[in-house]
């Protein structure tokens, strides 16, 4: 299972769930500590900003931020949770929560991950770019972009409430 969470609540989430790898999707300006519990080969630093185009002095997600992530949670052995973790838990998380687990369950429903994703998170938000590049590395054909645009914006937050993605 993955926990999706913010920056302020990793350390909390991590040891609550018992989780044993961790991926951080946050640049440079903050600064991240891997929990105690997590060996550095199972946590996944991608160092992007939360931005859908290029700006300047910002880190734009890229095609190999993705690839990175979804060979990172290929890998993930799952006996023990995923957390997946941005500055608020509300959009480079939960685009990657919702990317893993359509790379994990590739013959399952874009629309039905999307719509587990907001029942799961009423706040999430996920970036556009992430769902854009994570659709054409798996071949989903832009029904993931159509599942999230379908499920729209989450409520506003200035930080999201953790919770949980089921696999399955």
């Amino acid at each position: 299972m993955i926990h999706v969470c913010s920056l302020a609540r990793l350390e909390e989430t991590v040891e609550q769930t018992g989780a044993r790898h961790v991926v951080s999707l946050i640049g440079d300006e903050a600064r991240v500590a891997r929990p105690p519990c997590i060996a550095p080969e199972n946590h996944l630093w991608l160092r992007l900003h939360d931005i859908s185009a290029p700006l300047d002095g910002y880190i734009v997600p890229a095609e190999e931020h993705v690839a990175d992530l979804l060979d990172f949670v290929r890998d993930w052995d799952r006996r023990a949770p995923l957390v997946v973790h941005c500055y608020m838990g509300i959009s480079r998380s939960t685009a990657s929560a919702y990317a893993t687990v359509c790379a994990l369950n590739p013959r399952r429903d874009e629309a039905t991950i999307a719509q587990a994703l907001r029942r799961a998170s009423p706040t999430a938000t996920p970036n556009a770019r992430i769902v854009s590049l994570a659709d054409r590395l798996l071949g989903r054909n832009g029904r993931m972009v159509a599942a999230i645009e379908h499920i729209g914006r989450g409520d506003l937050t200035a930080e999201a409430a953790p919770f949980r993605l089921d696999l399955e």
